[in-house]
């Protein structure tokens, strides 16, 4: 009884398992203006769709909502989401015009074109559907 034992220990021990490689977007925090800037600069001549989270510490809608963006990162990979603190970065949330957190920007090409103020999942939701297509 011993040997089995052992011997199916041993086979169990050098079993690898496969867990296939999901391609997953993940949320992007800046807290450095002049980092925000270089990479806003380096989407600027994609049609990529980025969407901005205005965000802060103590907001409690912002702690509501992150979970669902985390959630919408995961599923449109082909978007980019970022975070900013309005209060770590408060030059580039003026900039934007940001009043009330959560904010949600939506740029394409460099260009500001669609914003929801709130922490609305279900707006959000269709206007990352209606901006994200690609257009040829």
């Amino acid at each position: 009884m011993g040997a089995n034992y052992s011997s199916t220990l041993h086979e169990a021990n050098n079993m690898t398992t496969t867990v296939p490689q999901v391609k997953r977007s993940q949320v992007i925090a800046f807290h450095s203006s002049t980092k925000w800037k270089l990479h806003f600069d380096s989407l600027k001549d994609t049609n990529k769709l980025v969407v901005i989270d205005f965000t802060a510490a103590w907001c409690g809608p912002c702690k509501y909502i992150e979970p669902v963006i985390n959630d919408f990162a995961a599923k449109y990979t082909d978007v980019e989401f970022v975070k900013i603190d309005v209060d770590e970065l408060a030059k580039v949330a003026e900039e934007y015009g940001v009043q009330a957190m959560p904010t949600f920007v939506l740029i394409k090409k460099g260009k500001v074109i669609d914003k929801v103020v709130g922490a609305d999942k279900d707006g959000l939701k269709k206007k990352i559907e209606k901006h994200r297509a690609i257009l040829i």
